[in-house]
């Protein structure tokens, strides 16, 4: 995927790609919110996937895979797209590609970048995460959870964890793309590259991309 460099200002540039990107954050497309597979479809279609086409995804499919991930999907409230416990919305999710490393900020629906190069391979233990076009890792952000003790910040941040990958499962479903959620992660590894504090604890990774043999 091609990301629009403007080094040292505020002001936004229009790329090829139809995005836009301040210093340091690269704004996305504005969600396709309207269309797709019925639900009862998707769920049908629903499954994991363990091997991935290299192409990189378009910068609008890219865009709603973020947003029905953990966008939001109530302004007026900033709510999201996926439920979390006691509203802290506690979980990050994070874009690994091979441009670079980048953290979702659903607010804004803009990537913010954490890391250049292509840590993908840290993103997992299975060959294929090192070629899958997107690695999405979800964080938890335990000094959000306010008032929780340390096992209910485990159970709640992986029980929300598990909400926005299904969200990412059955928006793949109707877009076609291939889908595999994974727990086997170098998690201090990863933690060490995305530049993660003691507070915040890998919890899940899930690689996207299209289906091999697939024509775009």
């Amino acid at each position: 995927m091609e990301w629009w460099r403007v080094a040292g200002v505020l002001m936004m540039s229009m790329t090829g790609s139809g995005m836009a990107q301040e210093t340091g954050t690269t704004r996305l497309l504005p969600p396709e919110t309207a269309g797709g597979m019925p639900l009862m479809q998707a769920l049908q279609a629903r499954h994991s996937t363990r091997a991935f086409g290299g192409q990189p995804l378009p910068p609008q499919l890219l865009s709603n895979l973020l947003w029905a991930a953990n966008g939001v999907n109530r302004p007026d409230s900033g709510q999201r797209t996926a439920p979390s416990a006691r509203d802290w919305r506690e979980i990050d999710v994070y874009v690994t590609t091979a441009d670079g490393a980048y953290r979702y900020d659903p607010p804004a629906h803009a990537l913010i970048k954490v890391a250049a190069g292509d840590i993908r391979h840290l993103t997992g233990a299975q060959d294929f995460v090192v070629t899958a076009p997107v690695n999405l890792v979800y964080v938890a952000d335990f000094d959000r959870m306010s008032g929780a003790g340390v096992e209910d910040k485990m159970f709640y941040s992986a029980a929300d964890a598990g909400f926005v990958a299904q969200n990412v499962y059955l928006y793949c479903a109707s877009a076609g793309l291939a889908v595999v959620v994974r727990g086997l992660v170098d998690r201090e590894a990863l933690g060490a590259a995305l530049g993660l504090g003691r507070h915040q604890r890998v919890v899940l990774a899930q690689s996207v991309g299209y289906p091999v043999g697939a024509a775009k």
